[in-house]
């Protein structure tokens, strides 16, 4: 069973209901239930894409996969697919096997019409910068890929990071990198719409900063038990942000959410 029930942030006081057609939700109606809002055309718009069990785990063995879905990986490629740029953390990169995104006819005509490459960037955000440089991630992106550190990061890494052709980009000052200049700085290069899919700790640091505008977050039908991670770590917040339901896509138990930061 596939249901949407979708809240747009113009009519979030109440809910409305769609069936999909045949059965099955096509990229396009994925994508038209995704889109980014308005305000994504005059300042940076920042969402995060996450997934959990219904016990709280972000990942099991380390990785996202097992608790994961095929439509919950439609939706993250149809995240990747309206993105200017995807922004991850090196630890996600190590673990993930991160690679450049790929063109997909699928968004191409919307992607020209939005004006946007034929494929989302991909920024690595790491203070180290202890990444492995000959990755195709680094030396055969599609677009450009971006590594963000602070201005107190080892400058032997900076340099190797730049001869892969990455371009580097200093966000914070010593070895951290600071949410807001982060976003700042992917906007400077005309990224308005921001797509993060971890990790945790990093996603932690976004909702500290105050910077998260959005969540999509799919919720696991499954338990796991054990010590893994939730979606957001780091430091907690003196009061706890609210947000919104923006839209909840349901199928065979997996709960597809979209929540958006609340207006007051």
């Amino acid at each position: 069973m596939r249901r949407l029930f979708p809240v747009t942030y113009e009519t979030a006081d109440h809910l409305g209901r769609e069936e999909p057609r045949g059965g099955e939700w096509s990229l396009d109606a994925l994508a038209d239930a995704y889109a980014y809002p308005a305000e994504a055309a005059g300042r940076p718009w920042l969402r995060a894409n996450m997934v959990s069990t219904l016990d709280g785990a972000a990942q099991h063995d380390g990785r996202s996969q097992p608790i994961s879905n095929d439509t919950d990986m439609r939706i993250f490629g149809t995240l990747r697919g309206l993105a200017d740029v995807v922004v991850v953390g090196a630890q996600t990169v190590r673990q993930e096997g991160y690679r450049p995104a790929r063109a997909r006819e699928a968004f191409a005509a919307r992607r020209a019409a939005a004006g946007q490459g034929a494929a989302p960037s991909i920024a690595v955000i790491s203070a180290s910068l202890d990444l492995d440089f000959t990755l195709p991630l680094f030396t055969e992106p599609l677009a450009p890929t971006y590594v963000i550190t602070g201005s107190g990061a080892p400058a032997d890494r900076i340099e190797a990071a730049r001869a892969s052709g990455a371009e580097v980009l200093l966000a914070g000052e010593g070895a951290t990198v600071a949410p807001g200049l982060a976003v700042a700085a992917l906007a400077e290069r005309g990224h308005r719409r921001l797509l993060t899919e971890g990790g945790p700790r990093m996603l932690g640091q976004f909702v500290a900063g105050g910077v998260l505008d959005e969540l999509c977050l799919t919720v696991s039908p499954m338990l796991t038990a054990g010590d893994a991670q939730r979606i957001a770590g780091g430091s907690a917040l003196r009061v706890p942000e609210r947000f919104e339901l923006v839209s909840l896509l349901e199928e065979d138990g997996f709960l597809f959410t979209r929540y958006g930061r609340r207006r007051h």
